[in-house]
């Protein structure tokens, strides 16, 4: 039979712990996922990553695995004497009157183990269902707020006589409120339906936002632009502003700057848990682009009445 590196196929050191194990093939299932990615031959690399997984995440597997030495990826091989026998392959020794290993794909050697047996004594041991990743684009507003969604998923899943298989399947689930761009939600139970009374997969959703026209997300915190025209700034006015929990009023101080951040506490994204950001109003000064007239000449009325100069600092700077 050929080899097959699953260490390599998973990107990960042969020492790796089962975490990482576990990170390595989420990364990768999220890539390759046949319902999201755009890579070539996606759902094969899919099938590769995910046969890799379901060997190197059980520790009975893994040790077995291991046995098997280290071979380059696609050299022909055999396991060692009695490797059959001590890992229970199948039920049946191979090479002693029953299948031989030649007659077999690497991936028939581990359906034998840890209750996975495609055939023999171990046929009736419950199989866990199998993680499922999914990315999910939604609106802003529904990041902000929570909701339910829908998703159809093609998962690949391990039938009753252990070959791969596709099967779709429709879920609703409840999106919390405050979740943001990149966060990744553990739906527990939504996953890979398990066999002979195994405990079902969870599901895991990479969390896609779309961007908003006003609103900007760092953490939990949200940032909109505020313009203010010269006057307001100088004197301060109240202005009437949106939040994603509806309009508030503003006080806008005195001398305010471009740039300078006003802060409404709590008006942020707020999570479940009690968590809340704030909402920074970001000042943009604007000046007119056009005037008329007369407020041109008070305009020019101001500029003969004031001593304020905004470039005083290049003057000292020249000075050195």
């Amino acid at each position: 039979m050929k080899y097959k590196d699953y260490y390599a196929t998973l990107g990960v050191d042969r020492n790796a712990g089962a975490d990482e194990i576990k990170r390595a093939y989420r990364k990768l299932a999220r890539k390759y996922h046949p319902d999201v990615s755009k890579e070539k031959d996606a759902e094969e690399k899919f099938k590769e990553v995910s046969e890799a997984y379901e060997t190197l995440r059980d520790a009975e597997k893994k040790a077995a695995y291991d046995q098997l030495g280290r071979h380059r990826p696609g050299e022909e091989f055999s396991p060692p004497p009695d490797w059959g026998q001590a890992y229970g392959a199948g039920g049946t020794p191979f090479g002693q009157g029953g299948a031989s290993f030649d007659d077999s794909d690497l991936s028939d050697l581990f359906a034998g183990l840890s209750g996975r047996a495609r055939r023999g004594a171990r046929d009736t041991g419950p199989i866990p269902g199998r993680d499922v990743e999914a990315q999910v684009r939604i609106p802003f507003e529904q990041a902000f707020h929570g909701g339910e969604i829908e998703l159809s998923l093609t998962e690949v899943e391990y039938g009753d006589d252990g070959s791969l298989r596709r099967v779709p399947r429709h879920v609703r689930v409840r999106i919390p409120p405050g979740v943001t761009d990149g966060q990744v939600l553990r739906v527990p139970g939504k996953g890979g339906q398990g066999l002979r009374g195994g405990q079902a997969g969870d599901l895991y959703l990479d969390i896609r936002v779309e961007t908003h026209a006003l609103f900007r997300v760092d953490g939990l915190d949200l940032y909109i632009d505020l313009p203010l025209a010269p006057w307001e700034a100088v004197l301060g006015t109240s202005v009437e502003m949106p939040t994603p929990a509806g309009r508030v009023t503003l006080k806008v101080p005195p001398g305010t700057q471009s740039g300078q951040k006003l802060r409404l506490g709590g008006r942020g994204m707020a999570r479940s848990d009690g968590r809340k950001g704030d909402l920074y109003a970001v000042v943009d000064i604007v000046v007119p682009a056009r005037v008329d007239d007369p407020e041109r000449a008070l305009y020019a009325q101001l500029k003969e009445g004031s001593t304020f100069d905004p470039r005083a600092h290049f003057a000292q700077e020249g000075s050195r």
